[in-house]
């Protein structure tokens, strides 16, 4: 390039990236909300970052979790603020937003997937508390108080108990998290300096997106779902999950705010459950289409989105994990028949492991998990895509 064009090009650069620049600033912050249960706190264990590395398809979430050494990086472009049980948690996106500072929950590869795809900076508002139901704990104003079916209250009166106080403990716990999640929002939305230290009040904020992440303690219970191996037995969780959108809409002044409902898929896809999980098969395909029944409705059509969290499940852990119980099994048998002491069943299964497990697989098996099946195995590659997923969807909700 000659001198003279070289002088020309340079300010015209200029000019172009300083118009980029305030035009990028004139934008309203994003503001995004992850809400729900234990999920939503997240129970994998950064040790378990390390698995996400030895699938190549998932080694690049890996790359934008670590630097090489794997010290986690922070993500400068991204803050958060997170209530929970302990208390409030709040500064740049790295590890350590999950249910403890050792952990991560989809929060993570959202934030990052989310800042890369806009573009610019973004703030992440999570609350989430551990064993919260929906039709208790988060129960939206316009759903009515909870009423008790005519199952709940034959067993009480069986049971020589109450019926006023359990009616008075109902009433106090029937939408207390729904009213904390609130409180936070708006709390964080009045000083998002305290957050977000660059932030330009002239500049203001958008909600842009809502993500929720629970189910588990109302999948299980019996008792509020007593037909819940039938088809319909989970209709009213459909019905104040409508509900809570609607109120979170209304409440925050955000008509149109764009909603992703993670659909519980602890244990993956039900077509794939091997032979001893399949007795619930039914029951959690039943919960899954409740809580995805929402997305399919004309009122919610194109700004509300299911995400299939059971799609990120790791089938390999499945596999490997029934056949390291099929070992401890025939440990279990051999010492109660006497073929081993009590004490040496642990070697046994070491030994076993040993013989019948690639070094590979053991590597799996020994950084991969970190929790229960209903934590998603506390495993960071599950749910790191998660997070990403959920990145996604509300992109394309976004558009």
């Amino acid at each position: 390039m000659k001198p003279t064009m070289l002088r020309r090009t340079i300010p015209v650069l200029a000019l172009l990236f300083f118009a980029f620049t305030a035009q990028a600033a004139d934008k309203p912050l994003k503001v995004f909300l992850l809400v729900g249960q234990s999920n939503m706190q997240g129970h994998a264990a950064t040790r378990t970052l390390e698995h996400i590395g030895m699938d190549p398809a998932t080694r690049p979430m890996l790359d934008a979790i670590q630097t090489s050494d794997g010290t986690a990086k922070v993500h400068e472009k991204v803050w958060i603020t997170y209530l929970s049980a302990g208390g409030e948690k709040k500064g740049q996106l790295t590890t350590g937003y999950g249910a403890n500072n050792d952990k991560i929950g989809p929060e993570l590869t959202f934030g990052i997937y989310m800042q890369q795809m806009l573009g610019e900076p973004i703030l992440i508002i999570k609350t989430a508390w551990g064993g919260k139901s929906i039709h208790t704990d988060f129960r939206p104003p316009s759903a009515g108080p909870y009423k008790f079916n005519e199952s709940q209250l034959a067993n009480f009166e069986k049971q020589n108990k109450d019926l006023a106080e359990i009616q008075k403990a109902k009433e106090a716990a029937t939408g207390f998290y729904y009213r904390q999640m609130l409180e936070h929002v708006q709390k964080t939305l009045k000083d998002i300096e305290s957050v977000y230290p660059d932030y330009d009040a002239n500049q203001g904020y958008e909600l842009s997106g809502f993500v929720w992440f629970q189910g588990w303690n109302d999948m299980v219970d019996r008792g509020v779902y007593p037909k819940r191996d039938q088809s319909g037995g989970y209709d009213a969780y459909s019905e104040v999950l409508g509900h809570f959108i609607r109120d979170v809409r209304k409440d925050l002044n955000a008509p149109k705010l764009p909603f992703v409902i993670g659909v519980m898929g602890a244990g993956g896809p039900v077509a794939k459950y091997l032979p001893d999980q399949k007795r619930y098969s039914g029951i959690h395909q039943n919960f899954r289409d409740a809580m995805a029944a929402p997305a399919k409705s004309s009122e919610f059509k194109g700004n509300v989105a299911a995400v299939l969290t059971e799609n990120y499940w790791d089938m390999e852990l499945t596999v490997l994990r029934d056949r390291e119980n099929k070992l401890k099994q025939v440990a279990k048998k051999m010492a109660s028949e006497g073929e081993i002491a009590k004490s040496e069943e642990r070697a046994q299964v070491a030994a076993a492991r040993e013989k019948e497990f690639t070094a590979r697989e053991l590597k799996v098996l020994q950084t991969a998990v970190s929790n229960a099946e209903y934590h998603y195995l506390g495993c960071g590659k599950i749910m790191a895509g998660i997070g990403k997923g959920f990145a996604e969807a509300m992109h394309k909700l976004m558009q």
